[in-house]
């Protein structure tokens, strides 16, 4: 019986993998098939036999008008569900970030954290790619895309899709969630399967699993002491890639896992799916991704700051509204540590500014608050408090367009200005 099952599933994706706009699912159905006789006899009986209870489908938009009258008891539970949850009493990952250095990108090209998005509807700043099934949800209080079946891709819109249109260093950023599930993953394909050929980019997909990342042929890694993919809680992983003109890094939290020095390929747009053999769709599994950034590289540090007199940086996030230091943020802190260590003759004024979303006097107060959380950290971090001073901007000094996402993106900054 396993072995029927099995021969249906590679040969059902076998089929989709024949039509070209299936052509990330192809690769990837090759690769699995390779792989076909490693799978034991303890997953294939997990495919076919699991019956763990899964976190809830997100409502549809229609779905939620209905269930506005629940309780806050309800509410609180199914917030809880988004949230990492231990199983069988095992602890989530371990994250220290003390050694991340991973720098975004200055210049953002793209940004989609689905601000203003209608439960329910189709992503507004996406295109769908061939079939499949993609909608805005609502998932333990964030605001996802959520991936309704396996094999669905999405493409970002940009200007001229059909070009490319990624620089020769860029970084790509976002948050996946995984859960307790075989084929728990997410592609990652450097074109746009609506609007690019191919024929270009002959490479397999980047594959993102929970502790794993791997293009076929060119390389792998794992999280840091994991061997396999087996969890034992549900979580978000931020994930963060970097490409420097042949070289591409691929970061699962606080560890780079994959270092591949020459890709091979260039890169020339950006295709995001649910692969072909997820369990989404099945009662209890979701797929959801959220604040999705691609920005366009820049230049070392200390290049900027002799070229500048400072260092602008929209890599250092915090909480919405707040002035809590998101931890992705640790790979620009830990790389101004390592500079102001290097060059003790260094000062900096630490500078925040805000988008326009809000008032003035609040912006202008939440700018001096993250302009002195950023100084706090870099002082617990080893900086001494006489190198460094603070000051806030508020709204006052925009680099962009407030009226687009990546305007505010950009202009939500904080510059280290020479002293």
């Amino acid at each position: 019986m396993k072995k029927i099952f099995v021969i249906f599933l590679f040969f059902s994706l076998g089929y989709l993998s024949s039509n070209a706009q299936f052509g990330i699912i192809g690769k990837f159905v090759d690769k699995s098939i390779e792989k076909a006789d490693e799978l034991s006899d303890k997953v294939i009986d997990q495919i076919i036999d699991e019956t763990e209870e899964e976190p809830a489908k997100p409502e549809s938009e229609s779905e939620s008008e209905a269930s506005d009258s629940k309780t806050k008891e309800t509410n609180e539970e199914e917030e809880d569900r988004g949230r990492p949850q231990p199983s069988k009493g095992q602890p989530g990952p371990y994250l220290t970030w003390a050694k991340y250095d991973f720098v975004p990108g200055d210049e953002l090209i793209f940004e989609d954290n689905q601000e203003n998005e209608l439960n329910g509807e189709f992503p507004s700043r996406w295109d769908l790619a061939g079939n499949g099934s993609v909608e805005n949800a609502g998932f333990g209080g964030s605001d996802v895309i959520y991936f309704k079946e396996a094999s669905s891709c999405i493409v970002p819109f940009l200007k001229n899709p059909e070009k490319d249109n990624l620089p020769e260093i860029f970084t790509i950023e976002f948050d996946a969630w995984f859960e307790i599930d075989e084929y728990c993953s997410y592609l990652i394909d450097f074109y746009d399967h609506k609007n690019q050929s191919e024929s270009t980019i002959d490479i397999y997909p980047l594959v993102i699993e929970a502790n794993h990342a791997e293009i076929t042929r060119l390389g792998d890694g794992y999280y840091p002491g994991t061997g396999d993919n087996e969890i034992t809680t549900n979580f978000w992983r931020h994930i963060a890639i970097s490409f420097n003109t042949r070289a591409l890094k691929v970061y699962l939290d606080d560890a780079r896992v994959l270092n591949i020095p020459n890709l091979g390929i260039n890169p020339e747009g950006l295709t995001i799916c649910c692969d072909a053999m997820n369990s989404v769709g099945s009662e209890g599994a979701g797929r959801y991704i959220r604040n999705i950034r691609l920005a366009k590289g820049g230049v070392k540090l200390y290049d900027k700051l002799l070229q500048d007199g400072k260092i602008v940086t929209n890599g250092i996030r915090f909480d919405v509204n707040k002035a809590t230091i998101k931890p992705e943020s640790m790979g620009i802190m830990n790389s101004i540590v390592q500079l102001m260590k290097e060059h003790p003759e260094l000062s900096f004024s630490v500078e925040g500014h805000t988008d326009s979303d809000g008032t003035e006097t609040d912006n202008q107060l939440l700018s001096e608050q993250r302009a002195r959380a950023v100084a706090d950290k870099l002082i617990a971090l080893g900086i001494d408090s006489k190198r460094l001073t603070c000051k806030g901007w508020g709204e006052s000094k925009p680099l962009g367009n407030n009226a687009t996402p990546e305007g505010k993106a950009n202009n939500r900054r904080v510059e280290f200005v020479k002293i």
